[in-house]
């Protein structure tokens, strides 16, 4: 049995957040995730980014990095975030986009609590860019307006300093997607939106894109060459085999860095 099948037969029968099994073929590598002890990160210092937007938020109560960091499930995404930045042959995708097969698999919420746990690392600089202009969930779980936000960004209604806000409190930044455009995909494949992520790049260590579901929509095609690596985040126990495949084809092989077995919503 193969490796990839293995993770595609653990996702039907588990119903928890588990480990699986790495993938060492064209596919790339897997994502780890299991209790193991936090390894020590370190980092050069570094200037905090220039946002204009500060804000004191309140955390969603699933948002557990944030709100229970000492707590089993936080400790699970600080094992998930050393297994990403230490699992891509040594050096961390500086991009990371995140999906999922369908909706309500719980791809938001990894995202959101990746980037916590990636912003307890010292003197390093995250944002979370939502660009699932279709239902955007990140500025609920952090506790923010969803205006101005990356929609607005784009059609030049307001600057990205504006948008970008900054939660001093959890030394992490967000860029809401902002109210929902016509057309989500077109805007995603504009010249605004490179030069966005162009930005995002030279201000932040990591960035997180929430992004939406890698199949059937366009979205995922279209963001795919902006960004670094791409995570998928499978819901263990629900998302079925034929889901996960069209997901994994709707992905540039070279680009997965691997999955997520979920069982959160």
């Amino acid at each position: 049995m193969s490796r990839i099948q293995h993770v595609l037969d653990k996702a039907e029968r588990e119903g928890a957040l588990r480990r699986t099994k790495p993938v060492d073929d064209h596919m790339g590598h897997g994502v780890l995730v299991d209790r193991l002890p936090p390894q020590l990160d370190t980092d050069v210092l570094v200037e905090p980014p220039d946002t204009v937007v500060v804000a004191t938020t309140t955390l969603e109560a699933h948002m557990v990095v944030g709100r229970i960091p000492a707590g089993a499930v936080a400790e699970q995404y600080r094992a998930l975030r050393t297994r990403i930045l230490h699992g891509d042959r040594g050096a961390a995708a500086q991009v990371l986009l995140v999906t999922s097969p369908g909706r309500n698999e719980g791809r938001s919420l990894t995202v959101a609590n990746l980037a916590l746990a990636m912003a307890q690392i010292r003197q390093r600089r995250v944002c979370v860019l939502d660009a699932d202009l279709r239902a955007p969930r990140q500025h609920q779980l952090f506790g923010l307006s969803d205006r101005p936000g990356l929609s607005d960004v784009l059609l030049m209604r307001a600057p990205l300093e504006n948008a970008l806000v900054s939660i001093t409190e959890h030394d992490i930044s967000v860029l809401p997607a902002g109210p929902t455009p016509p057309h989500p995909a077109e805007l995603l494949g504009t010249t605004a939106m490179r030069r966005v992520l162009h930005a995002l790049r030279s201000r932040f260590d990591h960035v997180i894109v929430d992004a939406p579901a890698a199949a059937p929509l366009a979205d995922i095609g279209i963001l795919a060459p902006l960004v670094d690596r791409i995570v998928l985040v499978v819901r263990a126990g629900t998302t079925s085999k034929p889901a996960i495949h069209e997901a994994i084809a709707a992905i540039e092989p070279s680009k997965l860095l691997g999955f997520v077995l979920n069982d959160r919503v």
